[in-house]
């Protein structure tokens, strides 16, 4: 018996072509999602900025210097990981980068290590800071990192600012560890907080020399000169400033932590590419 012939499409074939279709798409977005760095790219977007290849990864430079990159956790001013922040890993320009291996080099020989907080910060952290200073109801971390100030005074204050010197990729927040260093211990989110201005033994633990306050503390102790940081404290805030001066670094008199290298090869420009290695992969 013969079939009469149809022009209707062969079912089949159109399954099959859909089923193929779709599996391309879920392929795109599987390569989209960098599980590994932490830098998704959704399937169509633009992909994220990557740095220039003046820029590279501190450990690339100096394996010695510790790293304790607060702004990738929840231990900071802000009370959460920093946007921006994917993976810990400190970026500098290099010849900021080489000129901390220099200055680590001395201070070894003298029993010390150079351990860095924040380094390279690209604009969209800076612009978290600044939603976080204006939203005057979040205080959840008031108590350790800002006791005296009150949050509307935050900008006027100059503790925030809608620009940073990080953003030009040639500034570093530090400090010095005697060796053997032992590693600080791990931040529990929601335990008491104890002002960062208080004595070494009753604020949160750091591997650090003692250096008068906690890192990022929002005080004029703080200030790298202030006149009641005298005896050890002092001595300590001294080596980290001559070692580092010795280098081409510029210290900020608000902080004793934050140091811009000089000449910046970058005085101008502020980038925003993520903090994660693929920023700076080859480089």
């Amino acid at each position: 018996m013969r079939l009469k012939r149809t022009n209707r499409p062969n079912r089949t074939t159109g399954r099959i072509s859909a089923l193929r279709a779709l599996g391309g798409l879920v392929l795109a977005g599987l390569l989209a999602v960098g599980a590994a760095t932490g830098t998704a790219v959704p399937a169509g977007a633009a992909p994220e900025p990557k740095a220039p290849p003046e820029f590279v990864a501190l450990d690339r430079v100096d394996r010695t210097i510790l790293q304790e990159m607060r702004y990738t956790t929840r231990h900071n001013f802000v009370g959460e990981p920093v946007d921006g922040y994917r993976q810990p890993v400190c970026i500098l320009t290099r010849p900021a980068a080489e000129a901390l291996h220099r200055a680590q080099v001395r201070l070894l020989a003298r029993g010390y290590t150079l351990k860095v907080y924040d380094c390279y910060r690209p604009q969209r952290a800076v612009d978290h800071f600044v939603r976080w200073a204006k939203d005057l109801a979040d205080e959840r971390m008031k108590k350790e990192f800002y006791p005296l100030v009150d949050k509307p005074r935050l900008f006027a204050d100059g503790y925030i600012a809608e620009k940073s010197g990080h953003s030009r990729g040639s500034t570093v927040d530090l400090t010095i560890v005697r060796l053997p260093a032992v590693p600080t211990r791990p931040y529990v989110p929601g335990e008491p907080q104890v002002e960062c201005f208080k004595p070494r033994a009753e604020r949160f633990p750091d591997n650090s020399v003692d250096m008068g306050t906690g890192f990022d503390c929002f005080d004029t102790l703080s200030h790298t000169d202030d006149p009641r940081i005298g005896g050890v404290q002092r001595a300590n805030r001294d080596l980290l400033r001559s070692a580092l001066a010795e280098q081409g670094f510029v210290n900020l008199p608000e902080e004793w932590w934050h140091f811009t290298f000089k000449p910046e090869p970058f005085p101008a420009t502020f980038f925003d590419f993520p903090v994660a290695r693929r920023s700076v992969a080859g480089h």
